[in-house]
Order: C-alpha cells, then sequence, then structure tokens
C-alpha cells in the first residue's frame, strides 16, 4: 500500500481517500464480526438442538419402558441413550419435586453429598429453577397418558462455553486492531518525520550547488567589473544558475499534489539529464562514460520537470555505485511492447545483494554513508502515482553492476 496524493492512498492499482478507506475497514470489520457471530450462533444452535433431540428419546423410551417394564430390549437402549448424554439431567416427580434417592433420577449434576438430605433436596429445587427457565421439561406419561414424571436439563458445558466465544473473539480482534492501529501510527509519525528531514536535507542538497556557484560568479563580477565581455559570460552563467534553482523550485511544489502531464519528446527530456551530470563528472575525480541509446521518435505525456529528476536520481544512484575509475553509465530509450516508453538506466558499478534490493524502494533506507534514503522511493511515487507507469529493478548483481527500468504505459 502507498500513499499517493495528500488526501488519497493507493491500495495495488486502486486509489481511495483516507474517509473511504477508513469506511472499508469498519465494514470489513464489521462483516468478520458478523460472520464470526453467525458460525459460532449455528453451531451453538445445533449442539443445542442435538441436546434436546437426545433428552426428547430418553424420555419417549422411558415412558415405553414404564408400559413394557419387562422389555430388556429396551432397557438396553436406554442405557446407551444414558451413556451418551453428556450435560445435566434430572428426573422429578410431576409436580417438579426431586425424586430420592437423587443420585439415581439425575445424570452430570455434582450434588454435595455432604450436605442434608434437605439442603441436597434445596439445591436441586434451585438448579431445577434454573434449568426451567432455559427450557420447558419433557413429560413422561404413563399408560392412562396422565404425567408420572419430568425430565429437567441444562446444556452441556460446551455449548455454555461456546456462547461466549464470539464475545472473546471480538475482544481479542479488537485489541489486536488497536494495537495494529498505534503501531501503524507510530511507524507512520516516524516515516513521516523522517520524510520531512530528508525532504529538507534534499532541499538544501538540491539547492547548494547552484546558491554556491551564484556566489563564485559575484566574485567573479567584482574582479572583472571593467571588463565587458567577462561579464557578459559570467551573466549567462548565472542565468543557468538561476533557471536551476526555479527548477528545483517547481520539483519540490510539484511533490503532494497531482501534476500537470503534457505530451514531449522524451529523448530531449533524457538529454537535459545526461548534460547536466556530464558537466559535473569530472569534478568526482573518476572517467566515467555517459553513453545514450535513445530512439528520438518516442514520445510520452510526462510532466516534464518531475521526470527529469527520476533520471537524474537514477543516474545520481549509478555514479554513487561506480567504484572503479572506468565506470560506464548506459541511458537507453525504446518503445513498450503494449504502448509507451520504457527507460533504463545501466551501470557497472558495485551491485546490489538480493537483500538490499528489496529494501531499495523503502523511505530511510540508504546503502550510502551521508544518505538519507528518500531518492528511489521518490522517484517510485512520481512514476507510480503520477505517471501511472513502473520503477523496478531488472537486473543486479554484486561486482557487476544494476539495471533500472523506468516504465511509462501510452495514455
Amino acid at each position: 500500500m502507498q500513499r499517493g496524493r495528500a488526501d488519497r492512498i493507493r491500495i495495488f492499482r486502486a486509489s481511495v481517500t483516507k474517509w473511504q478507506l477508513k469506511v472499508l475497514l469498519t465494514i470489513l470489520g464489521m462483516s468478520i464480526i458478523g460472520v464470526v457471530l453467525y458460525v459460532t450462533k449455528t453451531i451453538v444452535d445445533e449442539l443445542a438442538a442435538n441436546e434436546r433431540r437426545t433428552v426428547e428419546l430418553y424420555a419417549r423410551l422411558l415412558a415405553r419402558y414404564y408400559e413394557r417394564a419387562s422389555d430388556d430390549e429396551l432397557l438396553y437402549y436406554i442405557d446407551q441413550t444414558n451413556a451418551s448424554i453428556h450435560f445435566p439431567v434430572i428426573l422429578t416427580g410431576r409436580d417438579g419435586v426431586p425424586l430420592y434417592p437423587f443420585q439415581q433420577f439425575m445424570i452430570n449434576v455434582e450434588l454435595d453429598t455432604t450436605l442434608s438430605i434437605e439442603k441436597q433436596k434445596a439445591w436441586l429445587l434451585t438448579y431445577i429453577d434454573d434449568m426451567r427457565r432455559d427450557y420447558p421439561p419433557f413429560e413422561i406419561k404413563g399408560p392412562d397418558g396422565r404425567v408420572i414424571q419430568l425430565i429437567f436439563y441444562a446444556n452441556s458445558a460446551v455449548v455454555r462455553e461456546l456462547r461466549y466465544v464470539p464475545f472473546v473473539e471480538i475482544t481479542l480482534v479488537a485489541a489486536f486492531i488497536l494495537v495494529g492501529y498505534v503501531s501503524f501510527s507510530t511507524i507512520r509519525r516516524n516515516e513521516e518525520s523522517h520524510i520531512w528531514v530528508g525532504m529538507a536535507k534534499e532541499a538544501a542538497h538540491q539547492l547548494g550547488t547552484p546558491l554556491s556557484s551564484l556566489l563564485a560568479w559575484l566574485e567573479l563580477l567584482r574582479i572583472n567589473k571593467n571588463s565587458p565581455d567577462e561579464v557578459e559570460s559570467t551573466a549567462e552563467q548565472m542565468q543557468q544558475d538561476v533557471e536551476r534553482l526555479n527548477v528545483i523550485a517547481n520539483r519540490f511544489a510539484k511533490i503532494g499534489a497531482m501534476p500537470s502531464k503534457h505530451k514531449v519528446r522524451v529523448a530531449d527530456v533524457l538529454e537535459r539529464a545526461c548534460r547536466y551530470f556530464e558537466t559535473r563528472l569530472p569534478i568526482l575525480g573518476k572517467r566515467i562514460l555517459l553513453v545514450r541509446d535513445f530512439d528520438d521518435t518516442l514520445e510520452a505525456n510526462l510532466n516534464q520537470e518531475l521526470f527529469e529528476w527520476v533520471i537524474e536520481n537514477l543516474i545520481r544512484n549509478a555514479v554513487d555505485a561506480l567504484d572503479r575509475q572506468d565506470g560506464v553509465i548506459e541511458v537507453r530509450l525504446t518503445a513498450r511492447p503494449r504502448g509507451g516508453i520504457i527507460v533504463t538506466v545501466k551501470d557497472n558499478g558495485k551491485g546490489m545483494t538480493r537483500k538490499v534490493a528489496s529494501r531499495i524502494f523503502q523511505t530511510g533506507f540508504t546503502t550510502k554513508t551521508r544518505g538519507w534514503g528518500l531518492g528511489l522511493p521518490l522517484s517510485k511515487r512520481i512514476i507510480e502515482d503520477y505517471h501511472g507507469g513502473r520503477l523496478t529493478i531488472v537486473q543486479t548483481q554484486p561486482g557487476v553492476g544494476t539495471t533500472f527500468a523506468v516504465e511509462v504505459p501510452a495514455s
């Protein structure tokens, strides 16, 4: 998930506002809770229905036994049903009073036999009242149709505990969501703080070079103030640095808003970025060959200033990756098979391990001693969020080099 414009968030290929995302997450959370409640209730209801059917069968078998007391086969079925009952059951007289001896007329009921008979009976009467509130008793009728006994029952411990499972699950999910929200909010604040620091440093770095040049040109003007030719030449150089300052200001102004795009000849944009670096490569003390291979006929809908910034970032990373004196950087422009353009920036520098490559687009991650990990994440955002394209690592290998690819689809 990536943050897009200031008020929008990009999830895969969809772009939604923060408010829409919150609504979607709320609906998703409520749906999950609803499904959990429904599934649990269905299971509990089915278990409770099975227990009721078991008690009903038990009551019918007892009624039949009272009609035919000498039926051994029927007695066998009663014993089997009795053994399958795993929940509390109490047989009482037709008036609902427990029969004595109590242990012979109840199943799965923990009765404190150390109490007196009267206290045991009082406890059972209270327990029977609780059972009656949950379920009506089953009637056992004699051959003449009169009620001779009642069967009271309560749900098993499993059913009773399962009724609380949804609330436990909802509490755990809510706690997890709360912890996740706090954690992600903290991470986001730290990331935003890092981005602000990085943007400030990037701005200072971008502005520093032309400002330093302007100070130097001012000093030359003072020295050559009586030489019109030198003054004119210096003024032209100052104009270039002022234009560079204007480009930098426009780039930073476009971050956070959706910039306008126009159809441009891509080769011209790439050529400007290459020339900008060619004039500065000798200062680095390295012999770096900047090779171009452009298809001059290709055009694309681009924000020229931001796209040029991306190419400069990729070339700058290639320059920093070169740890040899005879480094080569290749900038290639070709047509995209499905329409659009592909720009590749390839170097023969130190390359990256798979672990480093998997993190290279993370904000704040850098392999440079004095870097702040903002150039590549910013470039990826410019290409993917603003141009609907992709910025990927095509190939990288330690000691061999790295190739980045910028794909911009046809409009």
